[in-house]
C-alpha cells in the first residue's frame, strides 16, 4: 500500500496538472458555447460615425458632449456592442492589419501626428474617405485618405471583424 503522505502528492499534482498547463477545459459533449456578439457590419458602424459629424473636439472626450479621436472610434463601437481600448496605442494593437489597398467601411486607420508611431485613429467610411476627431480647433468630420498630410502621416490600418 501506498504511504498517506506520497498518494497526497500524487493527487495534488494530477489535480494542479491542468491549472498550471494554462489549457483551456472542453466543455462536455453537447455542451452550448458561449458565443460574443458579431462585429456589426461596416455600414451600420458608419451610419453611427456620419451621426456624430459636427460634434466637437475635446480633449479626452468619448461622448456626443465632445470626442478625441480614440473616444470617437471607441464610443462608436461601443454602440455596437464592441469594446475597444480608450487609448490610440491600445486600439492599434486590437484586430487584424490590413493594406491600404484593401480598406473598406468600419476599417481603422492610424496615424502618426503628435509622436512617433500611432497617435491618431479614424474610421472609413468608404470611397477613400474617413471620418474622425481630428484637432481642438476641430469637429467631427470626413476627411479623404490620401491627400498629402494624411498620406505621409499613415502607420497602418486594422480590421475587427
Amino acid at each position: 500500500m501506498m504511504p498517506l503522505l506520497a498518494l497526497v502528492v500524487l493527487l495534488a499534482t494530477l489535480a494542479s496538472a491542468c491549472t498550471s498547463s494554462g489549457a483551456v477545459p472542453r466543455p462536455f459533449p453537447g455542451a452550448v458555447r458561449p458565443t460574443t456578439p458579431p462585429i456589426p457590419n461596416g455600414q451600420a458602424i458608419v451610419e453611427t460615425a456620419l451621426a456624430l459629424r459636427g460634434t466637437p473636439y475635446r480633449w479626452g472626450g468619448s461622448d456626443p458632449s465632445g470626442f478625441d479621436c480614440s473616444g470617437f472610434v471607441q464610443y462608436v463601437f461601443a454602440r455596437h456592442d464592441v469594446a475597444l481600448p480608450r487609448e490610440v496605442r491600445d486600439q492599434f494593437n486590437v484586430g487584424t492589419s490590413i493594406k491600404r489597398s484593401e480598406l473598406r467601411e468600419g476599417d481603422l486607420v492610424f496615424y502618426s501626428t503628435v509622436a512617433k508611431g500611432p497617435s491618431h485613429v479614424g474610421m472609413m467610411i468608404g470611397d477613400g474617405q474617413f471620418v474622425h476627431a481630428p484637432s481642438e480647433r476641430g469637429v467631427v468630420r470626413v476627411e479623404r485618405v490620401d491627400v498629402p498630410y494624411w498620406n505621409r502621416r499613415f502607420v497602418g490600418a486594422k480590421r475587427l471583424r
